[in-house]
């Protein structure tokens, strides 16, 4: 394959050209409430062609390698067609090598029946758990990636990269008033991930079950704890996609706003991305570009210090490639995209950060959202009181709303408990979704939040 690709690129006239190349096998199970909804196993190979003359984009997909060359020449050809500038793309060591996954339990080696047998008996659980449960449902997947991806500058790499993922969700119904549960585990490393749930299945039956008695949360500015999985998609939804750098090269406003060296938070503030992480489902070793992943501070000491980078947009803006040049699958162009986002640990302990709050919510996990530039809506998946520093009662639609800017800089207790979560989910952008990501936080205090609810 490195030769076949290598070969083709050379019959290119553009300023820089590449070629990347897929084959991705997968299995995708579903049940939704008794019966299976849906059962498919897939193997797909193609991959797409870009180049760039005078800074124009010229993008061939295929689904066959008969024709490489050709494809080259076209894509080369639609780059000369549109470019009417300079072609500017940062420079990146030249790399040449390969990168088999390294699994510890492959899931390939498992039979369809198993995986059958396994989400069927998710589904019993929530079915049986309650009376009031009115519905369920339990998503399993796995693929194995494998990406061959050369450019004209001389780099060449494989590299495997496989997933493994199992969600389910719980909806209960009591009258007209109805609650859902839901969780997700995901890995690149091993199928156990999908393995010995039970707890974890009945445990969203019962908090679906226990939401419909719980109260709605009071309304207005209160102090919050956000869990670690809450933490990780407040960051990542907040303040990471602020942070990629096409974004802000196309927005000039929001440009001026996050300029490097702008105060964002408390010293013990720090905020990374990261895609060099061992194996997690939002880790590569190189992006879809060719650039080498790596740590990136996003915010250090609660000063901007970073933004995420393409070729492209490192060039523009004079920074460095930050290998964070991402593509769904095999006909999608890169895009600046998030690997593993979270916050550091700082050094409170959980126990103090939640015994200086007399009268709080402690919101847990995410249950959806949405972000206009600055400002944020999220929804935790469910919510308790805090009271005189300890946890009480179970609280319903708990809502956070709130600019990103102002809320980074009321955060004033970071734990030391940090988890990086890798969920059945992912990352939306440019029509480009889901994108296996990681997030994640320690514990995170912030006052004067302004929560949704009952007033």
């Amino acid at each position: 394959m490195k030769d076949r690709i290598k070969e083709a690129l050379k019959k290119t006239t553009a300023d820089y050209a590449e070629i990347r190349v897929e084959t991705e096998e997968t299995t995708h199970l579903a049940y939704r409430g008794p019966e299976m909804e849906s059962a498919g196993a897939a193997s797909f190979c193609g991959g797409i062609v870009r180049a760039c003359t005078r800074g124009g984009w010229g993008i061939i997909v295929f689904d066959s390698l008969d024709n490489l060359e050709e494809q080259v020449e076209k894509a080369s050809l639609c780059a000369a067609l549109v470019g009417e500038e300079k072609t500017e793309l940062a420079e990146v060591r030249i790399v040449d090598t390969q990168l088999p996954a390294r699994l510890e339990n492959d899931p390939r080696g498992v039979s369809l029946e198993e995986k059958i047998r396994i989400i069927k008996s998710y589904n019993k659980i929530i079915l049986e758990a309650d009376p009031l449960i009115e519905s369920s449902g339990v998503t399993y997947g796995d693929s194995f990636r494998t990406v061959h991806f050369a450019n004209t500058r001389g780099t060449y790499y494989m590299e495997e990269r496989p997933r493994i993922y199992c969600a389910f969700y719980a909806t209960a119904r009591e009258g007209s008033l109805v609650q859902r549960a839901n969780d997700s585990f995901a890995s690149a490393v091993t199928y156990d991930v999908v393995v010995g749930l039970e707890e974890r299945v009945h445990d969203v039956a019962k908090r679906a079950v226990s939401l419909l008695k719980a109260p709605k949360v009071e309304g207005g500015p209160r102090t919050v704890i956000l869990n670690r999985r809450m933490g990780g998609v407040f960051v990542h939804e907040a303040f990471g996609h602020l942070s990629e750098a096409d974004f802000l090269y196309e927005n000039h406003q929001m440009r001026d706003l996050m300029f490097l060296g702008r105060e964002m938070g408390v010293e013990s503030l720090n905020v990374v991305d990261d895609g060099s992480i061992d194996r997690t489902i939002g880790s590569l070793s190189f992006d879809d570009e060719g650039t080498p992943t790596n740590k990136t501070y996003l915010i250090q000491k609660g000063i901007l210090s970073g933004h995420l980078h393409s070729l492209e947009t490192a060039a523009k803006m004079d920074a460095e490639p930050t290998g964070n040049a991402r593509a769904l699958g095999r006909k999608y162009p890169p895009v600046v995209r998030m690997t593993n986002t979270y916050v550091e640990n700082a050094e409170m302990s959980v126990e103090d950060l939640f015994a200086d709050v007399d009268d709080g919510i402690y919101a847990c996990d995410a249950f959806g959202g949405q972000t206009e530039f600055e400002m944020f809506t999220f929804s935790a998946g469910y919510g308790y009181r805090i009271e005189d520093g300890q946890i009480g009662d179970l609280v319903r639609d708990v809502v956070l709303t709130g600019n990103v800017f102002h809320t980074l800089k009321m955060i004033d207790g970071v734990a030391n408990d940090l988890e990086i979560s890798e969920g059945a989910g992912g990352c939306g952008k440019s029509g480009q979704a889901p994108l296996p990501v990681g997030f994640g936080s320690p514990h995170i205090r912030i006052r004067d939040v302004v929560i949704g609810g009952e007033l």
